[in-house]
């Protein structure tokens, strides 16, 4: 009976396939591996074989896991953010997604400046049918792509929208989410882009797709995913 595939090899699978369905689409595809509840070791295998970009949606576990693994990591923190908390991850993140209110960019902000850092975010949109879900609705973020009001956010560079398609098996409407996402991106990007330049950086990321919908993102433009049980297998009970 042959082995189970090792986590090294599943993340090389899955490497190649992004990139398979990435040239179709003439892009490039950043994997975020979601690390969230997974020992230090696993992510220490993944690092072993090349990668660097890990997320995590609990503070605790991204400020833990930074402190003690190499730091050419790139963090994401991928999870929905509680702003007495943003102090903490602050120092150790490479990229905030989950940015899905103006409470969030007004404490990004204070925080960012109180170290002296910029901050490279994603404005999260609400695009799932499902109200559990996070994000600016659409209008509020046609009113957010100003660039006079970035001035009230300094350390702070939009580089991208992030989204979540809705929980089904339904695959056109999985579909239709994701358009939708990436007609926005580009329709704010136009005005927010400035921003980032201004700030020394561009924009363009669109954070979409997940290990069960990321072939129907990347085939309506995502440039970077987030799998977590495709590498790591399912997810470990969280400690109390």
């Amino acid at each position: 009976m042959m082995s189970a595939p090792s986590l090294t090899q599943r993340l090389k699978s899955l490497k190649n396939q992004l990139a398979e369905a990435a040239s179709k689409g003439g892009s490039e595809v950043t994997l975020v591996a979601v690390s969230k509840t997974k020992p230090d070791a696993d992510l220490m295998e993944a690092y072993h074989s090349g990668h660097r970009d890990f997320g995590e949606n609990r503070v605790q576990e991204l400020v833990g896991k930074a402190s003690r693994l190499p730091t050419d990591i790139r963090w994401h923190m991928i999870g929905h953010i509680q702003t007495n908390k943003i102090k903490d991850f602050l120092p150790f993140v490479h990229l905030v997604h989950g940015v899905d209110r103006l409470k969030v960019l007004q404490v990004l902000q204070k925080e960012a400046a109180k170290i002296e850092r910029q901050i490279d975010i994603l404005l999260q949109v609400h695009i799932a049918k499902e109200s559990t879900k996070f994000g600016f609705a659409p209008e509020e973020l046609h009113h957010l792509a100003d660039s006079k009001k970035w001035e009230d956010y300094p350390n702070l560079r939009p580089l991208g929208l992030m989204g979540m398609a809705t929980l089904t098996d339904d695959q056109d409407q999985i579909r239709r989410e994701f358009e939708s996402l990436s007609s926005l991106h580009t329709q704010v990007g136009l005005e927010l882009g400035k921003v980032a330049k201004a700030r020394g950086s561009s924009w363009g990321i669109l954070s979409m797709g997940m290990s069960g919908d990321w072939p129907v993102a990347v085939e309506n433009g995502s440039t970077m995913v987030r799998v977590g049980s495709s590498i790591f297998g399912h997810r470990n009970r969280p400690a109390p």
